[in-house]
């Protein structure tokens, strides 16, 4: 059975979909929580797509790491070996294959570290005849693990495995453009009259004969053709025959009409994320929205639904909001469902809104940690970057040499129109105000010093400082900063976060 071939690439943000898309489950909302727990909840058959870029060094307990250095370092600590990986990924693997549509897609991002361990692992769970591609995404033109010293050619793609969950699946052929070169090359004829480049192409029918081609005269040539000769002269007629000084013919193929070369397995013209990338959160594994949006071009329809069970910062959200598809997200990271959010606000222009989620509009976050008990369970670095952005702010992306800084909040009317340098996302923006973070349960009088300390050195007139509640000293503390400098530090306790009694206060 051959692949089902439907209509050509959709538009981008045609008019969104109103109401539910399917009887049979929710969408357009995020999940916050382990996803073999999720997906036990959702239905047979029940998504369209399914992407995932689970990170090699995941496990139910996984943090959220902004930069690359703790990203690394946490990479040996999170899973003994390569089995204990694909372990972890069998169940919830097996869980996605279910919820497939018999008419869906299924990709796979993974790297180097074990994308051959998984290639066998999807073949036992969908079967061998599923697999359609290895896609080799090319993410750098040169990669800085190669250096003085180095035993290796440097590593400079990632792997996406294509599955699909019978023959008849849903697909749209993509295009690029012609390479420049090619179409010096090959489209060298000009039409004088209309000035169109065109090349040319044999008319003469392959295999001759004994394949069936239409035998006839045509211009003092008999041959073997192509096409009929009702449709040769047509074709004369529409001026779209070539003739050589010694009479043999082909066709003519202007560039004009090509509509560019099939999109292949080698995807080398989308770069990775770097710091000039106005889309760049510095989410450490983040990967472009044109990634996704190939894949979502290539294997949905408009209203179709999209599943990402590792959402991370949230693309394949983005994307599929953006091409008008329905989507689904889960990521177990309180402080990634928390990002994710905020990006769908922020770019998409989309709220997080019960009411008109109901209606089809908006979205919705589920399962975030809700109760104190929970968020002094959470990571320390989790905790911290729960707290930031929940008051709007941005954490820092490093959590060496912070200088007593946990994350900054920018006013609405600081935000520039463009994004900062690859040094952190409004770094070189001087209007905003910092925030610190303490996980404990009262934070006392050094605390408060040391965070006035570090609003002096960076010269800021007012502070925000959480913790789960202060001490009178503390509070004292602040009350006289303020009378002796005219600085502000607001204090706000974890309740008052969760209560979201923070109009006043943030004001």
């Amino acid at each position: 059975m051959s692949p089902k071939r439907s209509s050509p690439k959709p538009a981008r943000r045609a008019a969104a979909p109103v109401g539910r898309p399917s009887a049979l489950l929710d969408t357009r909302i995020i999940y916050c929580g382990d996803c073999l727990d999720q997906l036990q909840k959702l239905p047979d058959g029940c998504v369209d797509l399914i992407y995932i870029d689970p990170p090699f060094n995941s496990n139910r307990n996984y943090e959220v790491f902004w930069g690359e250095t703790r990203e690394k370092r946490a990479f040996a600590d999170r899973h003994a070996s390569t089995q204990a990986y694909i372990e972890y990924m069998r169940p919830r693997c097996v869980e996605l294959s279910r919820v497939l549509k018999k008419t869906g897609s299924f990709y796979y991002h993974c790297d180097w570290h074990a994308s051959h361990y998984v290639k066998v692992m999807l073949d036992q769970i969908l079967g061998e005849s599923s697999f359609q591609n290895e896609i080799v995404w090319k993410r750098y033109g040169a990669h800085n693990d190669v250096g003085q010293g180095s035993r290796h050619y440097g590593r400079v793609h990632d792997v996406v495995l294509f599955y699909t969950r019978s023959d008849d699946y849903t697909w749209h052929q993509l295009y690029m453009p012609l390479d420049p070169d090619y179409i010096e090359e090959t489209y060298r004829l000009k039409e004088p009259e209309t000035g169109r480049r065109f090349t040319t192409t044999p008319m003469t029918g392959p295999g001759g004969e004994a394949k069936g081609n239409p035998v006839f005269e045509w211009k003092g040539h008999t041959r073997a053709w192509r096409y009929s000769k009702e449709t040769m002269e047509r074709l004369e007629q529409e001026g779209r025959l070539h003739y050589s000084k010694t009479g043999y013919v082909r066709q003519k193929k202007y560039i004009d009409e090509s509509k560019g070369v099939p999109v292949q397995s080698i995807w080398s013209d989308i770069k990775s994320l770097s710091g000039a990338h106005t889309e760049r959160l510095g989410y450490p594994t983040q990967k472009p929205l044109a990634l996704l949006e190939r894949i979502i071009n290539s294997s949905s329809n408009p209203n179709d639904i999209i599943l990402d069970a590792f959402c991370g910062c949230g693309t394949a959200l983005v994307a599929a909001e953006n091409l008008n598809r329905q989507w689904i997200g889960i990521d177990i990271s309180p402080t990634a469902c928390r990002v994710m959010a905020k990006r769908l606000r922020d770019v998409c222009k989309i709220r997080e809104d019960e009411a008109l989620w109901r209606t089809g509009k908006g979205f919705v976050v589920r399962d975030l940690p809700r109760s104190i008990e929970q968020l002094r369970a959470m990571p320390p670095f989790e905790f911290e970057n729960w707290a930031v952005i929940a008051l709007g702010g941005i954490p820092n992306k490093a959590q060496v040499g912070d200088m007593g800084i946990d994350g900054r909040i920018f006013p609405v009317a600081a935000a520039p129109k463009k994004r900062g340098a690859a040094t952190g996302e409004l770094d070189f923006m001087d209007h905003w105000y910092p925030i610190q973070v303490k996980q404990k349960d009262k934070a006392g009088r050094p605390d408060i010093d040391a965070f006035e300390t570090a609003m002096e050195r960076a010269e800021r007139t007012k502070g925000f400082f959480v913790a789960f509640d202060f001490s009178s000293d503390a509070l004292t503390e602040i009350d006289r900063f303020f009378r002796k400098t005219g600085k502000v530090i607001v204090a706000l306790t974890v309740r008052e976060i969760l209560d979201e009694e923070l109009a006043k206060k943030l004001a």
